[in-house]
């Protein structure tokens, strides 16, 4: 056999098999590489997403956070002013109870100053009517007597 014979023919079937090879095996193996790389794509694409839907969750949070704590701050600070005007009008209720239970206490004690006063002016009198009776030595009748004693009294 001659070698240009031999090279004719390898060279057909190396042909016949770039033409199989092209027409029957290629096509999968292509169609396949684009499926994966558009998956990849789609992959990559879905996480470049995700990054953005993350970075704006997490602005999302921040703001919410930073409205939070203006909402607590601007809370607390009514706390504090309510706390602080409860105890003022506390200190005024307490300041005029205080002032109620004074004014009682001096009425009462004028009263019991007027009672005992009056009790005193009853002893005196009968006291000085005792003293009358034993300088006169003589019964003193105090129902004869009322208008006497009566000024008596008023005089004492």
């Amino acid at each position: 056999m001659n070698i240009n014979a031999t090279l004719i023919i390898q060279l057909i079937v190396f042909l016949i098999l770039v033409w199989f090879t092209m027409k029957f095996v290629w096509p999968p193996i292509a169609k396949a590489l684009d499926e994966r790389a558009a998956k990849i794509a789609d992959g990559l694409a879905a996480a470049d997403k995700a990054k953005a839907d993350l970075s704006a969750a997490n602005k999302r949070v921040e703001d919410e956070l930073a409205k939070t704590r203006q909402e607590t701050a601007s809370r607390l600070a009514d706390a504090e002013r309510r706390a602080q005007a409860i105890v003022e009008e506390a200190k005024a209720k307490a300041t005029e109870e205080g002032n109620k239970i004074i004014a009682a206490a001096k009425a009462d004690a004028d009263q019991q100053t007027i009672k005992a006063r009056e009790t005193l002016r009853e002893q005196v009198a009968a006291l000085a009517v005792k003293g009358a009776e034993q300088i006169l030595r003589k019964e003193v009748n105090a129902g004869v007597h009322a208008d006497l004693l009566g000024r008596l009294k008023a005089e004492l």
